[in-house]
């Protein structure tokens, strides 16, 4: 399985270095485009002010750039929280997707969006940045695009939760969340 997986606003940290490891252990080819041109954080606010400075349209399409040479292959489309929101607009585009893994983070839906792919989130409960509201409303969302979803909650987890370098790292929550995450790979 290929699979391509987008960093968070904080960049391109070592965290998301150790998840395509353990991803590429499991026999995985996995690509980590860096969406920020090396400058990586530990700082939300700072964080933010590289992702709005850089924009959304330039970071969609610096991860569209990234993963067109590999489309070819049906791409699993992977990322965490803001990564998740940029592999989520591009799982929905690439009708060659062979699945869509979410940590920490989605996306706006398209009235017309349509698509028949697997689709996994683990998300922290409660998580500041993604609302029972937002994710109701997503989760009907990508269901009436035809989806297939799983959704994951983790009881007072952070929400970076899964990042051991992040003041949200919740080590229980991390271990469960990819041993799951791993089974859905596996499947597809």
């Amino acid at each position: 399985m290929t699979i391509v997986l987008f960093h968070s606003m904080y960049g391109l940290r070592p965290a998301v270095h150790d998840a395509a490891d353990r991803l590429r252990a499991e026999g995985h080819e996995v690509h980590v485009p860096d969406l920020y041109g090396g400058r990586t954080t530990d700082d939300a606010e700072e964080g933010m002010r590289i992702k709005d400075e850089i924009g959304k349209d330039e970071l969609l399409r610096r991860a569209v750039a990234a993963a067109a040479p590999l489309s070819e292959q049906g791409l699993v489309y992977a990322g965490f929280s803001l990564g998740g929101s940029v592999a989520q607009n591009l799982a929905l585009g690439d009708e060659r997707c062979r699945g869509l893994l979410l940590l920490h983070g989605t996306s706006d839906i398209a009235d017309d969006a349509a698509t028949d792919i697997p689709v996994q989130l683990h998300v922290a409960d409660p998580d500041p940045f993604e609302s029972d509201d937002w994710l109701n409303a997503w989760y009907l969302r990508m269901r009436k695009a035809g989806a297939d979803v799983e959704v994951h909650r983790y009881r007072g987890a952070g929400h970076l939760y899964t990042d051991p370098g992040l003041p949200d790292h919740d080590a229980e929550a991390s271990k469960r969340t990819w041993a799951v995450a791993l089974d859905f790979l596996r499947e597809l």
